[in-house]
């Protein structure tokens, strides 16, 4: 039998199966891969045709690397650049660490009831778009009826006006996005957790080690290859931003940009003023490759130390 056969048989034989992944693989075939043939915007002029979108691209004027240089010649590129870097290693490194902690903290939890009431509360602003989030911090922050404004008038203090003044929305922007996510990560975690084997536990209690120690010496050692994988595809995405979080809870406040001003809100506010779809691409294609260069470096340095937690 050929080596067509064979596929052929192969494919018979473990059709139910390949059933179960026809529509994942047809989402990621269109939703993923197809649209790579659009990276050829990033370095061309484009210009839209009446003709269509592909004749559009064909018969767009090729401009190297100038949309590449338009985006970072600008005074701004060093800002979108250091925010978006540095607010995305705040959410990696401490994320991790709040998200581990909640879940621990749940699986101890002896009664069930109460355990399930926390981890829906926690759970709950994950399924919130950034907009509904955007209103309820601006209950919070407003000038005028502001809920930490009259509290701090309560006190004898002057109300702060939030939404201009910039040394305050690094932990702000912080606060609330660990508000929106740990509860989500906290679960993915809590489910690693409840799959540890019980006599781990049992086999630690006889030997005398306490809940710190069991923790310490079973969970997180457990946890380390969950942990290690859900971290190299968080550095894949280190240049970029989640857009509500940056747009929609500062209101786009214009005296905030120099601390909430990322890669996708500079991208998006430039393509609302100058209509440059090409320099949206490139900038797309800039995070994609250097995503994937800190995902190749930091999965090599992994296995030096550990193939079992590597992604590949």
């Amino acid at each position: 039998m050929n080596a067509i056969g064979r596929f052929l048989k192969d494919v018979f034989k473990n059709r139910a199966m390949l059933l179960f992944v026809l529509p994942a693989t047809v989402w990621f075939l269109f939703f993923s891969y197809l649209p790579m043939l659009g990276t050829i915007v990033a370095f061309k002029q484009y210009r839209f045709s009446k003709d269509g979108f592909l004749a559009s691209i064909i018969n767009s004027e090729w401009v190297g690397f100038d949309n590449f240089k338009f985006l970072f010649a600008t005074k701004d590129a060093y800002i979108i650049t250091r925010n978006t870097l540095l607010y995305n290693m705040v959410f990696i490194v401490f994320g991790l660490i709040i998200a581990v902690g909640f879940a621990i903290i749940l699986s101890q939890i002896v009664n069930k009831r109460l355990a399930k009431l926390y981890q829906t509360g926690m759970f709950m602003p994950y399924f919130l778009s950034w907009v509904i989030v955007g209103y309820f911090t601006f209950t919070f922050l407003s000038m005028d009826r502001g809920m930490l404004n009259q509290i701090l008038n309560f006190f004898g203090l002057e109300s702060i006006q939030w939404y201009s003044e910039a040394k305050y929305w690094p932990l702000i922007l912080v606060l609330v996005n660990f508000w929106k996510i740990i509860g989500y990560n906290s679960v993915v975690y809590l489910a690693a957790i409840m799959g540890i084997d019980k006599s781990l536990y049992e086999a630690a209690m006889i030997d005398g080690a306490n809940k710190w120690q069991q923790i310490r010496r079973i969970t997180i050692p457990m946890l380390m290859p969950l942990m290690t994988i859900l971290t190299l595809l968080a550095i894949g995405r280190i240049f970029y931003a989640d857009f509500g979080l940056f747009y929609q809870v500062p209101r786009d406040s214009g005296t905030l940009y120099s601390v909430t001003n990322v890669i996708d809100t500079y991208v998006y506010r430039g393509l609302k003023v100058t209509g440059e779809i090409g320099m949206t691409t490139a900038a797309g294609l800039y995070q994609s490759l250097v995503g994937f260069i800190l995902v190749i470096t930091s999965n090599y340095i992994v296995r030096r130390f550990n193939k079992d937690n590597a992604l590949f």
